[in-house]
């Protein structure tokens, strides 16, 4: 049970690591950059963009963390890791109000951006700004989310035992320290 938990919620936090790490790239590299192109390379790009994402490498971790935090979040409300779920659960809604804004938001742009053949000035005025702003807060929540997640391990990880032999704090022993003159 303990290696399922600890696979879990490292498996979790790699996912949304991943999603906050790529939207952010977009956020502070890839649009800024296509902002300074033409209105074809800026279409043109976005459009080879969203074909070429659709593929494994970006679908697992996108749509995997979602299953990955909630089952965290079932064993440690399970298992041994009660102190992290609130934690878990904050990444949790946060991948979700992140995966929300993807689906509401980026993906229709992107769609419509699909469609741009003509007038590509318009089409990237019907985009940019949008697209840009809410990637910005998508990428935000995600690293939100991540934090969470990565928070989750260091109390998971500190109120874990680390073995199931018991030690000499484990079986309430303590070291006592001694001090001279006492």
């Amino acid at each position: 049970m303990k290696l399922l938990q600890t696979t879990t919620l490292l498996s979790a936090t790699m996912a949304c690591g991943l999603m906050a790490g790529l939207f952010a790239g977009f956020a502070y590299a890839v649009m800024p950059g296509l902002g300074r192109s033409s209105d074809r390379t800026l279409v043109e790009a976005m459009q080879n963009i969203n074909k070429a994402i659709l593929n494994p490498a970006f679908l697992v971790p996108f749509i995997g963390a979602i299953p990955l935090i909630a089952l965290a979040v079932i064993l440690a409300w399970r298992g041994q890791g009660r102190p992290a779920l609130p934690w878990l659960i904050a990444g949790l809604v946060l991948y979700l109000v992140a995966f929300a804004i993807t689906r509401a938001v980026n993906v229709p742009l992107n769609g419509q951006l699909a469609t741009a053949t003509s007038d590509l000035a318009a089409a990237r005025g019907a985009f940019e700004k949008t697209w840009v702003t809410w990637n910005i807060i998508r990428a935000l929540v995600h690293t939100a989310a991540f934090v969470c997640l990565l928070w989750a391990l260091i109390v998971y990880g500190a109120h874990r035992p680390d073995d199931d032999q018991p030690t000499a704090l484990h079986a309430g022993h303590e070291h006592s320290m001694v001090v001279p003159g006492r």
